[in-house]
């Protein structure tokens, strides 16, 4: 069984367990349960298996007879901890500068787990204590408020607090035999979590879209940012420094940046830091947990909780150009068509200054211009990077304040690449949407237009891409191809004489011509094929006529 499918494997068995155990309580709802848990598993695991390396032979031995862990039995962990109090601030410091972070024994998952089989009366109230010992101590003030969201006392859960605790207790042992036959490496349980919540995602309909970015258009979107900007023909990055998506949602999109560059570089490509930032509290929560399980150190990304479109993150509202951040790879999946309320203030914003502001009834071009700005390579003269965006089709061609958005970055020659894909790939809506790729280094004075309409493959809810599909479209970006009836290169002139109307369909169309017919040679082949008819009849009938039968 390949790699691809064992996490498959474990993904499909912890969504059986979700199904099974989730009863009254709505998919999302227990999705926030499950993944929790799923998270502490991570946690804890890799803090036992950095204390065993940390304390060599003073690590206590296991009290199971099982060389695996075995959730029947405490963290052999506490042992040292009760003989050892002297020598635990040293220890702990170590594994902060090791792991970046520290659990009480008490709160690791195999504690949990513990108290899970034994149908102990303790385990809620030691679940209360260990989500606050991590938000609080495990990794100082960085995870502030990460478990906000789980309502322990949810009456979704049980009316009595006996009630809450025994569902919990089954929960977690469930979850723990589920994950006792899979391996516990970090790329295993992260990817079993990023198909935990495309699952959940679809099973949510509209409200999939505020965290999920469906896998086939993510690696879209993370193979065209990993190549080269200036020439995309050279192949891709080995480095990045900076890449933000600034409506990251569950962080499934920009993880992806990070492997596809693994994939596409043979694993020696590097990322200095990940920037995400999400308005939505849970969501936000399920991001910083998605980057960890990954196994990114806490130092290698920032996550920001605050409302892009007001430019809440101080990182970002530098008004000095010296000391503006910038990235050389933006990705997004903003909110399709978000009504918003732009101000005066706004109007003289230095992200939408020159460019002016979305309409209230669409923000589509406001998040655009907030990612378009912050494009580029720190401490470079020369403008790098590449922006890829995804957007609902009408931003090609809507008038008005889009209009003049729109013409005002095609006649600065930013505008790259316009991508069309298929209808109802994702979850939350079943609208084509588009890819506009930007870039403030582009040399090409042609816009390339391609045509992905019509390639997909049908399913009974949900369209899909292949790889096949993809490697098309990233292969046509890459050499700038021009193929009949999928992708064409257009000159501004062209696009001038639109109006600067990148309607898809205008400048590629996927029809075929119709078959001119001449109604003349139409009407000669008529009239042969009428005498034909004619003298074989005749011939017929004087057969029958020899025969002595009647004409037909």
């Amino acid at each position: 069984m390949t790699q691809k499918e064992l996490h498959k494997k474990l993904g499909d068995t912890l969504w059986d367990i979700a199904n099974d155990l989730r009863g009254v309580m709505n998919a999302d709802d227990f999705r926030d349960y499950m993944l929790s848990f799923l998270f502490l598993r991570y946690l804890s695991f890799n803090y036992e298996e950095a204390a065993k390396k940390e304390l060599g032979k003073d690590y206590p031995p296991s009290r199971s007879k099982d060389s695996r862990f075995d959730y029947t039995v405490p963290p052999p962990l506490e042992d040292w901890y009760k003989d050892n109090k002297g020598d635990i601030a040293e220890f702990e410091d170590s594994m902060r500068k090791k792991v970046h972070y520290v659990i009480n024994p008490k709160y690791l998952w195999s504690n949990i787990t513990h108290l899970a089989s034994r149908q102990n009366d303790l385990l809620l109230q030691t679940l209360r204590e260990g989500f606050r010992h991590i938000e609080d101590e495990s990794f100082g003030t960085t995870f502030k408020g990460l478990f906000s969201e789980i309502n322990l006392n949810s009456e979704k859960l049980g009316k009595t607090e006996k009630e809450r605790n025994d569902k919990l207790c089954k929960i977690i042992r469930k979850i723990a035999e589920g994950i006792a036959d899979f391996s516990t490496d970090t790329d295993t349980l992260g990817d079993a979590y990023e198909y935990l919540i495309g699952k959940f995602a679809a099973g949510s309909g509209k409200k999939a879209g505020e965290f999920y970015t469906p896998q086939q258009i993510s690696t879209i979107l993370s193979r065209i940012v990993l190549l080269d900007s200036h020439d995309p023909r050279q192949g891709y990055k080995d480095k990045l420094t900076k890449v933000l998506d600034f409506a990251c949602g569950s962080g499934s999109l920009i993880l992806n940046v990070r492997t596809q560059l693994k994939k596409e570089t043979k694993g020696i490509g590097t990322i200095g830091k990940i920037y995400g930032q999400e308005k939505n509290i849970t969501t936000y929560n399920l991001a910083r947990m998605n980057m960890l399980l990954h196994g990114m150190k806490d130092s290698k990304f920032k996550i920001f909780h605050g409302d892009t479109l007001l430019n809440q993150w101080g990182e970002f509202n530098q008004m000095n150009p010296s000391k503006k951040i910038r990235f050389d790879a933006i990705v997004a999946n903003p909110p399709f068509s978000l009504r918003w309320e732009p101000n005066d203030t706004l109007a003289e914003d230095f992200r939408f200054k020159g460019y002016g502001l979305a309409p209230k009834s669409a923000a589509d071009f406001a998040f655009l211009l907030h990612g378009f700005h912050f494009l580029g390579s720190e401490g470079q003269l020369a403008e790098d990077g590449t922006m890829a965006i995804i957007l609902p089709h009408g931003v090609v061609f809507r008038g008005g304040a889009e209009a003049r958005i729109r013409e005002k970055l095609l006649n600065e020659n930013y505008i790259d690449t316009v991508i069309g894909l298929p209808s109802n790939l994702f979850y939350s809506t079943g609208i084509p949407v588009c890819i506009l790729i930007l870039k403030k280094c582009k040399k090409q004075e042609d816009i390339l237009f391609i045509n992905a309409s019509e390639q997909f493959e049908k399913g009974k809810r949900q369209n899909t891409l292949s790889e096949k599909h993809i490697d098309n479209i990233v292969e046509t970006y890459k050499f700038r191809y021009e193929r009949e009836r999928y992708s064409r290169r257009v000159s501004m002139d062209e696009i001038k004489k639109n109006d600067f109307n990148l309607n898809i369909s205008r400048y590629v169309s996927t029809s075929e011509e119709e078959i001119k017919i001449d109604l003349k040679e139409v009407n000669k082949k008529l009239t042969s094929i009428n005498e034909n008819i004619k003298s074989n009849t005749d011939k017929h009938n004087e057969f029958l006529k020899e025969l002595g039968l009647p004409p037909i």
